[in-house]
């Protein structure tokens, strides 16, 4: 008579599909999932607490540490909650060079997450084509800030530098360079069967599944939501471009991964307008005083950032220091609905389902 136990197993804190510190506990019945707990925490460094004793400049360079894959957008996010509370205005060059480096932002972070998923999921070159384009953002990143992860790159008012001579030619190079290869990536990735097989069907849910989960990005899109904050509640320049926001319709792995490869396209749409508008000249720092006191009240702000929905809260008592700070982490948010992804399923599609979340860990604890 064959005897049959449940399984406890441990899949984490380090594991490679998890890209950071992150804990899987997992019953399993055969090869079937039965039960999944997250374990989150490992990261917690208690940012916003942090916060509350710092001036809003000194904390510009923790929001590059939450999620260090796509720091720009951390950054731009508690800059313009404080602009909005102190209703400054931003010099439109300035705009333009936080709106370029965003998308380039979005570019680079999409890169990691296909070249990373199809390394989890076991094909090895797409990770090489994914890092090679990349490194070509992260140097011009280089050359505009001096950093290539964490760039500090904006302030309250604008950003801290304009671009050096020659950069925007180089980012257009770039943008059409982009597209040749993406078609390079479908045609490694996109039809194969093998690769097929193991993300279409996988970890599907419905649009009223999402909305409940307060899912937001690809993640939400993929089950054909159309919304996306750009498009929603345009902020800094996006009302001045022509992009789509891609859909999908099945709410599965494979959807969300051609959401998120559409989405470069419309990133490489909107970068091209951009550029292509770019102003010859004009400062890059609007009139902001010294020391930065927003006004005593509140406000929450929430920007499209790759992974999704992003926003900061901020409680002002009038002082150069937050009386509270809190960021809404579309990571720590889109990851709750993994238990219930994987209930049922087998054990070799976690990977799949998670991977296909695409979180940050920095961000998920903060």
């Amino acid at each position: 008579m064959i005897r049959t136990e449940e399984l406890l197993l441990n899949v984490g804190p380090q594991h490679p599909s998890t890209h950071g510190v992150f804990r899987i506990i997992v019953k399993l019945d055969g090869e079937v999932i039965t039960e999944a707990t997250p374990v989150m925490g490992y990261l917690h460094r208690g940012t916003e607490k942090l916060a509350e004793n710092l001036n809003f400049t000194q904390i510009i360079p923790y929001t590059d540490r939450m999620d260090y894959v796509s720091a720009m957008t951390n950054n731009y996010v508690l800059c313009h909650a404080v602009e909005k509370m102190m209703g400054l205005e931003i010099p439109e060059r300035a705009e333009f060079m936080r709106l370029i480096v965003m998308e380039m932002q979005r570019v680079a972070s999409h890169l990691v997450w296909w070249g990373t998923y199809l390394l989890d999921i076991g094909a090895m070159s797409p990770f090489l084509y994914a890092f090679s384009d990349r490194e070509r953002i992260l140097q011009l990143f280089n050359e505009l800030c001096g950093a290539r992860l964490t760039y500090n790159y904006m302030r309250v008012g604008g950003v801290k530098w304009d671009a050096p001579e020659g950069w925007i030619a180089k980012v257009k190079i770039l943008v059409k360079d982009m597209y040749n290869r993406l078609d390079e990536y479908h045609n490694l990735v996109s039809g194969n069967e093998i690769f097929l097989s193991r993300i279409k069907g996988i970890g599907q849910y419905d649009a009223k599944t999402a909305i409940d989960y307060g899912l937001s990005g690809a993640n939400l899109r993929c089950t054909g939501v159309k919304w996306d904050l750009r498009k929603a509640e345009p902020y800094s320049l996006y009302d001045r471009f022509d992009f789509d926001v891609p859909v999908g319709k099945n709410g599965d792995c494979f959807d969300r991964y051609e959401v998120r490869m559409e989405e470069i396209v419309q990133s490489l749409r909107i970068l091209e307008q951009a550029i292509e508008q770019f102003p010859g000249e004009g400062d890059t720092m609007g009139k902001v005083p010294r020391v930065i006191r927003p006004p005593a009240g509140e406000i929450y702000v929430r920007i499209e950032s790759p992974r999704g929905e992003i926003g900061c809260h901020i409680v002002s008592k009038g002082k150069a220091e937050p009386f509270r700070l809190k960021f809404r982490r579309p990571s720590f948010v889109n990851l709750q609905i993994l238990p219930k992804l994987l209930v049922g399923e087998s054990m070799t599609n976690l990977v799949t389902i998670l991977g296909g979340i695409d979180i940050v860990l920095g961000e998920v604890d903060c």
